[in-house]
């Protein structure tokens, strides 16, 4: 991991203004060098304070900008916990292309959904621009979940982007992998209160050797990592 910069706010809105800012600054800058963005932005627990600040950009060229869940849910994409079913409800209007995780033919078969996802990403332009991720308090980032398949997700063939999941106790779903996150050419943290602070702070400490999969992803970055945690 090169550097980390800490961002921090009082509270939610004042980090969504900030963090939009600079996921426009990343869009127009990767626009203006290869043509277009591809940016992965959560799936589960959307921050639906960042989009909708992000939305109110008027310099944003939609056109030219993929989005891609981080993950989502193996569920039929009209689902309300379907991640792309919330991002399409945000940005769907702005004429950005959306990417589904989900083939909803292979809602039965974890392994079989996270193959063709995987398919379905090699058809993009590689790195990923930005890689905006959550945290959760027991660590995890993504879907990189406990369970079975977690080691897939985190230590798998640098080329796979995308495996399917089974999380202990949890729904199947699709991740992107720590490999195609790790390699974004810019990477984001948003997460909020003491609790997800602390994990995180012991994740980056620990690194490779953490037992969460927000140290292991941090661990393998190689560009600057912005973190941006607001007490409320």
């Amino acid at each position: 991991m090169d550097e980390i910069e800490w961002w921090e706010f009082e509270n939610s809105s004042e980090l969504a203004e900030q963090a939009a800012g600079d996921i426009g600054f990343v869009i127009e800058r990767a626009i203006e060098a290869h043509g277009g963005a591809r940016i992965a932005i959560p799936g589960e627990d959307a921050p639906q304070e960042l989009f909708a600040a992000l939305l109110k950009s008027r310099s944003i060229d939609w056109a030219r900008v993929t989005l891609i869940p981080t993950d989502d849910r193996l569920v039929p994409l009209d689902d309300q916990s379907s991640a792309y079913r919330r991002i399409e409800g945000m940005f769907g209007s702005t004429g950005a292309t959306i990417v589904s995780l989900v083939d909803e033919a292979m809602l039965n078969d974890v392994r079989e959904a996270g193959r063709l996802a995987d398919a379905r990403l090699s058809l993009l332009n590689w790195p990923l621009d930005l890689a905006c991720l959550g945290v959760g308090e027991d660590g995890h980032t993504a879907g990189m979940l406990a369970g079975p398949d977690l080691d897939a997700a985190l230590s798998g063939p640098r080329e796979r982007r995308a495996v399917g999941v089974r999380p202990q106790g949890g729904e199947p779903r699709i991740t992107l992998t720590a490999a195609a996150l790790s390699s974004a050419r810019a990477v984001m943290l948003v997460l909020d209160g003491p609790e997800k602070r602390q994990v995180l702070e012991q994740a980056i400490k620990d690194g490779p050797l953490s037992s969460t999969p927000v140290g292991r992803v941090l661990a393998a970055i190689e560009s600057p990592v912005d973190i941006f945690w607001s007490a409320s």
